[in-house]
């Protein structure tokens, strides 16, 4: 793997798996555990994101777990921003505030600390993959039920074919690796 920010978004993209029918018959998994496995690439993925993000006005960033924990804690490191974890219901110990969504395979709830976002906070989402958008969107909603301001949504990963992006206007979105369906 060439030097971070130097690689290749295929080069990057090389260290994603596919795994067929995963959790379920007919979804295909976008599986980035070797591209985290493998300092050199994350590094270069963190490095890409952030290369995309940093002209983004944000104080604080929010991810979700779990996986969304691993570039929004990266990206937080890197820009030296604080971080707010959205977690499932009972596992955060102080007041919360929540937001109900449906995946592409379900249906969850996240919860942030309802004193993590103050009004006007700007916040840059961070997760791994944009999918059908209910998972992002919920997170803008736990951003602006706060009163805080959603600076924009980031994703190493999209899904183009399952329109994700339809739930997330009028957001700035970024997102590094698309795929079309047809791969």
């Amino acid at each position: 793997m060439p030097e971070s920010v130097h690689a290749s978004l295929e080069e990057i993209e090389r260290y994603i798996r596919e795994v067929p029918d995963f959790p379920m018959k007919g979804i295909s998994f976008k599986d980035i555990t070797p591209l985290i496995e493998d300092g050199p690439a994350l590094c270069a993925a963190v490095d890409r994101m952030a290369q995309a993000t940093e002209e983004i006005d944000y104080s604080r960033i929010l991810s979700a777990e779990a996986r969304g924990f691993v570039f929004g804690t990266a990206l937080a490191y890197r820009s030296r921003k604080g971080l707010i974890l959205a977690r499932k219901p009972g596992k955060l110990p102080r007041e919360t505030i929540s937001a109900s969504y449906d995946l592409e395979y379900g249906s969850n709830t996240l919860e942030v600390h309802a004193d993590a976002i103050t009004e006007g906070t700007r916040v840059l989402v961070v997760d791994d993959l944009l999918a059908t958008g209910g998972t992002a969107r919920a997170l803008c909603q736990l951003v602006e039920n706060a009163g805080g301001i959603v600076a924009g949504v980031a994703f190493l990963i999209e899904l183009s074919f399952l329109h994700g992006r339809d739930l997330l206007t009028p957001y700035h979105i970024t997102s590094l690796i698309t795929y079309n369906g047809d791969e």
